[in-house]
């Protein structure tokens, strides 16, 4: 097996330096434009309900308690369901489908709690806000028609936010940056291993075991 010389290799990929800077410039200007023209910001929202006692007595037992606890998957499907998503569109005027507003939605739930905290993510930061706060309204309104039960209530509603999520230049730059460096100097080690020219003199002597008797000097 060929042994690797790390100086020649080192040597090699010196003198293919222009094109390992070029080679990371241009994948950082294309990663760029993607981030600035291509890829949308978009806005995250999210309203916080929790599942509290379903009578009218005003007390809450723990019967109530464990109810809840095993409805909370039940309602965090039924909150992304295509009757309270249709009735979300209607109210707020939405020019999407169903299907496209349950994208943008996602739905967690906080371990051994009664709380559901319900995410929306949109293009536009106040119609983020807006679909969160709707689609609580809308699903209470559900629970009380399906369950005749009245234990749905908003902890905390959305807010609109006006910085994207998905964006954050500085972090973008590092991973471009990293990526043409790995691609860039991949590319340069190929060209070296399945480069066979004979690059000086020293190659003839180690690999060929002959002796250079002379160089013609490259003519300008």
């Amino acid at each position: 097996m060929e042994e690797i010389n790390l100086k020649e290799i080192f040597d090699y990929f010196k003198s293919n330096l222009i094109r390992i800077i070029i080679a990371v410039f241009v994948v950082v200007i294309i990663g760029n434009y993607y981030s600035i023209i291509i890829r949308k910001p978009l806005y995250r929202s999210n309203t916080t309900i929790i599942l509290v006692g379903g009578n009218n007595s005003g007390n809450y037992s723990s019967t109530d308690a464990q109810l809840n606890k095993n409805l909370v998957s039940t309602y965090s499907e039924i909150i992304k369901s295509r009757k309270v998503l249709t009735t979300v569109i209607n109210n707020l005027g939405l020019d999407m489908s169903a299907e496209s507003l349950s994208g943008q939605i996602s739905v967690s739930s906080v371990t051994n709690t009664e709380i559901i905290k319900i995410n929306v993510s949109n293009p536009n930061g106040q119609v983020a806000a807006k679909i969160a706060n709707e689609i609580a309204k809308a699903f209470s309104d559900e629970v009380k028609t399906i369950y005749n039960l009245e234990n749905v209530s908003i902890v905390d509603e959305a807010i609109a936010n006006d910085v994207p999520y998905n964006v954050n230049f500085m972090k973008d730059n590092v991973i471009y940056l990293l990526i043409g460096l790995i691609l860039s100097f991949g590319t340069v080690f190929v060209m070296y291993y399945f480069d066979t020219t004979i690059k000086s003199d020293d190659v003839i002597e180690q690999k060929l075991g002959l002796t250079v008797l002379g160089i013609v000097p490259k003519e300008v």
